[in-house]
């Protein structure tokens, strides 16, 4: 039992930085994030930002929720663009690949800087192979799968990662870790085929590495979802901006509307991710895991409505189902990993 009280040490031992300090720095990143807009767009940031209005607004919101939340803010883009707006769903990957580099990079340097606690053996453990997992998925499998059958399959997988997290909460009494409670092999390897796997989800829709982590961490590991959260965001930013340079140095496979959106979303989730990653630090774990589940029935009902389910389509959602139900249940179901007590590092 020694090994669950073991606290490894956090991104710093000081406590996290106050309000003030995470004003000052955030809009002195966003400042440097709006003068390199302006030079790498030249003349053409402020008419794209003009033109391409809907792009912004759509970021507002993805952008705070991909700075303070597991699910992204490219898990937004990508079922805002694909579903409301028709773009393409491989511009839709693109772009969100292109805009997390951006704002979920911020919020991960906000959430750095301030001193928010974050799991770091899972950075590494799940965060290499994550890189592996995107290179793979953009390289060889997503040009084989259906657009139709990524935005499904992705929307049964958060949905059971909801379904699993409403389990979880509705046992009263069972606290949750603020680390790792004990890191064998075993944990090693649980964290290294999370985040291969998690990268290959990101290489298809844009996202995905921080939700895979994320369940294996809360459902399985049993960690706080307020250190789950940040943890996530940050190991998201690893995955992305190596699936933005693939596809932009090695597939080039990014078009002119792309581009465009992106020059749009910039100024806006160069503060807007790190405000999420903020607030999301004054949450309480019950409000973040409120969020997510408010999220997560968005992405669902939103599917449902406005994707054409065909049984090819159907045959594929329930069999995604079944598998990501039954890890996520198991996982829910193990109690190596729960505390006691006196032992637990959550707070409601």
């Amino acid at each position: 039992m020694s090994s669950l009280t073991y606290q490894p040490r956090a991104v710093s031992d000081e406590k996290p930085r106050s309000a003030v300090h995470a004003m000052r720095f955030n809009m002195i990143m966003a400042a440097l994030i709006w003068a390199l807009w302006l030079i790498v767009g030249r003349g053409n940031a402020i008419h794209h930002l003009q033109v391409d209005w809907r792009i912004a607004l759509t970021m507002v919101f993805g952008s705070m929720v991909g700075g303070g939340t597991s699910g992204g803010g490219g898990a937004v883009a990508f079922a805002i663009f694909t579903k409301l707006l028709h773009i393409a769903p491989s511009d839709a990957r693109n772009f969100s690949l292109a805009i997390q580099s951006v704002g979920m990079g911020s919020a991960s340097l906000s959430i750095l800087f301030l001193r928010i606690p974050i799991e770091q053996r899972a950075l590494f453990h799940a965060g290499i192979p994550a890189i592996l997992g995107v290179l793979l998925g953009a390289r060889w499998i997503a040009p084989l799968v259906p657009p139709v059958m990524v935005r499904t399959s992705f929307t049964v997988l958060v949905a059971t990662i909801g379904i699993a997290l409403l389990l979880l909460n509705r046992e009263n009494g069972e606290g949750r870790n603020s680390r790792l409670p004990r890191f064998g092999k075993q944990e090693r390897t649980v964290l290294i085929t999370a985040g291969f796997l998690g990268g290959i989800v990101s290489a298809l829709v844009g996202t995905g590495e921080n939700s895979v982590v994320f369940m294996v961490m809360v459902l399985l590991f049993r960690i706080n979802e307020k250190i789950a959260t940040p943890t996530t965001v940050v190991l998201m930013t690893m995955a992305t901006i190596p699936g933005f340079l693939i596809h932009l140095l090695w597939l080039r496979d990014f078009s002119p509307a792309v581009t465009g959106y992106w020059l749009a979303a910039i100024p806006v989730v160069a503060v807007g991710a790190p405000l999420g990653a903020v607030l999301c630090s004054y949450m309480s774990r019950r409000s973040i895991v409120n969020l997510l589940l408010f999220l997560i029935a968005l992405e669902l009902i939103s599917t449902v409505m406005l994707v054409p389910i065909s049984r090819s389509v159907l045959l594929v959602s329930a069999g995604t189902l079944l598998v990501c139900g039954s890890l996520d249940w198991l996982m829910s179901r193990v109690r190596n990993y729960v505390p006691s007590p006196l032992e637990s590092g959550a707070q409601d």
